[in-house]
């Protein structure tokens, strides 16, 4: 044992008595292989292949059930060398197969099978259009209800991400496009606060009750308090009670009748100490209008396609923000905004005044007459002193204060003061 130890013991490469140790036993490391091509050697003849496997023999019947799993590249290599190497003897099996082979083509189209975006909105504006409501809505209503259902519909599949996409508020403030920073989520907590001044005037909850900001408030002001009061930003769970007051609200003025529309709807006090009211008809047409202008804002964050109003809704915003412009006109001429040039008169009211035709082109277009010198003045064409033509769309995002008044693209032929301020005007329609 201790001479095993010892002989294991010994560190040195030589064994007990010095000498080397005897290479049997060790591992050793294989010299390289010389190259054929350095010995001087001729190449040695490559060998033959190893004979394959003999093709398989099967009968026609067989071959020709087989057609449907070569289109589709489903055979084995035998079956798919069996069937190919038939198809150059029968003919009547290769159209067979050039037949399948073109509709297995069909089965993977170049286009993608996802649904055209557009095709919930398409189809949602055609059940408004077609199906009869079970309780009849006022016609004056109609546009709020399309366009309140067209963007609880672009709601529909948002996740975390949409809801919290940045979005950016756009208005005219009466002398420059002013803007404020939210997100999807915060903008339709503005639409729900905007939209209790309707819900007030019919005798509904009002969502933004107790905050410091009562039915007098501006819609800006409602909605800032309406945030503020939030402890935490607004998220996806404002959709529902903003849904349910716009239900509400629908429900009530169908259950009403057409009599409820001369109701006023306060939009807050003007600055000399007024109060700026709308006929409950025409608040829930602006309340339509707005809707729509910031679903537009929302899909635009969201990189989603969103189509205008229909024609027919279209007309009602254009003509009720026609109606406004005369009243625009002379607030911006009390706030010394737009006053009479040289050769300009205000006139009483009942008076033939100066007029403007406003044209506006495309879907919802027609054509008015705005008069110029005072709200309550008459119109005429004998009185015509200018003519502004618009794409109805382009007009109503002039209105909403997404287009600069200075780069409206609009014909204008005539006073060139007078479509200015008309212009001026009708961006300054818009609000937060």
């Amino acid at each position: 044992m201790q001479n095993e130890q010892g002989e294991r013991g010994s560190g040195g490469p030589g064994g007990p008595d010095g000498g080397r140790v005897p290479d049997e036993g060790r591992l050793r490391i294989p010299t390289p292989r010389a190259s054929v091509e350095d010995t001087g050697l001729p190449l040695p003849a490559p060998a033959d292949p190893a004979p394959g496997a003999a093709p398989l023999a099967l009968e026609h019947p067989v071959l020709k059930s087989l057609l449907g799993a070569w289109a589709l590249a489903a055979c084995s290599a035998e079956e798919t060398a069996a069937v190919e190497e038939h198809l150059g003897d029968c003919g009547s099996c290769a159209d067979e197969a050039r037949r399948l082979r073109e509709a297995v083509g069909l089965l993977h189209p170049p286009e993608p099978l996802d649904l055209d975006p557009g095709l919930r909105t398409r189809v949602l504006a055609g059940c408004l259009a077609r199906r009869p409501p079970r309780i009849p809505v006022p016609d004056w209503a109609h546009a709020y209800d399309a366009e309140t259902a067209r963007l609880d519909a672009l709601l529909q599949d948002f996740g975390d991400a949409e809801w919290h996409a940045p979005v950016r508020l756009r208005w005219f403030d009466g002398t420059a496009t002013a803007s404020r920073r939210t997100t999807v989520a915060g903008v339709i907590a503005h639409l729900l606060a905007v939209d209790g001044l309707v819900a007030t005037a019919l005798g509904l909850d009002d969502p933004v009750a107790g905050l410091p900001a009562d039915r007098t408030a501006s819609p800006g002001t409602r909605t800032e308090a309406y945030w503020r009061a939030s402890h935490f930003p607004p998220t996806r769970s404002v959709r529902t009670p903003w849904r349910r007051l716009s239900h509400d609200i629908v429900r009530t003025v169908s259950f009403t009748g057409g009599s409820a529309g001369k109701l006023a709807v306060s939009y807050g006090g003007t600055g000399d100490g007024g109060e700026i009211a709308l006929p409950l008809r025409d608040a829930m047409l602006d309340r339509a209008f707005e809707c729509w202008v910031h679903a537009e804002d929302i899909a635009e964050a969201v990189d989603y396609p969103y189509d205008p109003p229909s024609p027919r809704h279209l007309h009602r915003m254009i003509d009720l923000a026609a109606r406004m412009l005369p009243l625009a006109l002379a607030e911006r001429r009390r706030a010394g905004l737009a006053t009479p040039g040289p050769g300009r008169h205000l006139v009483p009211a009942g008076t033939p005044g100066r007029s403007l035709r406003l044209e506006i082109e495309g879907n919802g277009g027609g054509q008015w007459l705005i008069p110029l010198d005072s709200p309550a003045a008459t119109t005429s064409p004998d009185h015509e002193v200018a003519h502004v033509a618009l794409d109805g769309v382009e007009f109503c995002r002039l209105a909403a204060g997404h287009v600069p008044p200075e780069e409206a693209a609009a014909g204008q032929v005539g006073d060139r003061e007078a479509i200015r301020d008309v212009l001026l005007a009708a961006a300054s329609l818009s609000r937060m």
